[in-house]
């Protein structure tokens, strides 16, 4: 069985909370956690360097989703324009 023939569950048995979200979860991420950055360094009041490191990880997260999503968007059409140009696909 070909790697691309496995099933792909989205399910994960020991999943964290950002498992599975999606192309479109992963640019609300970023969008949030630009947001919490800004808050944390212009907005806030307060010296809160807490805030701004758990904006900051919120960021990585949903940028390293995104890229991740993208990336397999652009693999599967590659295969598939692969696959059509050799005859496979009718």
């Amino acid at each position: 069985m070909a790697h691309d023939e496995r099933h792909r569950s989205d399910e994960h048995p020991q999943a964290p909370w950002w498992w599975g979200i999606g192309p479109v979860g992963a640019a609300l991420l970023v969008v949030v956690g630009v947001a919490g950055v800004l808050w944390a360094f212009l907005g806030s009041a307060e010296d809160d360097p807490v805030g701004g490191y758990g904006a900051s990880k919120v960021v990585a997260i949903g940028a390293v989703l995104l890229g991740t999503a993208v990336l397999e968007r652009f693999r599967s059409r590659r295969s598939r324009a692969q696959g059509t140009e050799d005859g496979q696909d009718s």
